[in-house]
């Protein structure tokens, strides 16, 4: 749920900033941006804190090899992502690597369903619910990828 609260809170308050003067944000594609990147690095810097990151290691279908190095690696990526979706010249093509990383990813929610793991001590997202969450990231991904 911290990633949609992310994302929902973030592009907001961006908007809020962009109607008292924050000339940037002043529209609702580039307060999306902000709103998507902090969900990013919410999402990135929980493949580096535990417990989160032992979690997001069991998460890796086990047919993968090395899921701990899968898990820093995709942490990097969606921080990486979130600073380019800050930067207008990058914020299309950040917003389609992180819609197609994000596509990527699912097989590891849909197997973490499937196995009825924990994460942090709670169990993972139902695959119901994990695929909505899912359905609303990559289309805010496709707005600033495709948008205005």
């Amino acid at each position: 749920m911290a990633p949609l609260i992310a994302l929902v809170v973030g592009t907001a308050l961006a908007r809020l900033a962009g109607l008292a003067g924050a000339d940037p944000l002043d529209a609702w594609p580039p307060a999306l941006r902000v709103g998507l990147a902090l969900m990013f690095v919410v999402t990135g810097v929980a493949h580096f804190v535990e417990p989160r990151r032992s979690g997001l290691v069991a998460m890796v279908p086990p047919a993968l090899p090395r899921p701990d190095l899968l898990v820093t690696v995709t942490g990097a990526l969606e921080i990486a992502g979130a600073v380019a979706l800050l930067v207008p010249a990058t914020a299309r093509w950040a917003a389609a690597g992180l819609g197609l990383l994000m596509l990527a990813m699912f097989p590891a929610n849909v197997s973490a369903a499937r196995r009825r793991l924990t994460l942090a001590g709670r169990p993972v997202t139902p695959l119901a619910r994990r695929t909505a969450l899912q359905l609303v990231f990559v289309a805010a991904a496709a707005v600033i990828s495709f948008g205005p």
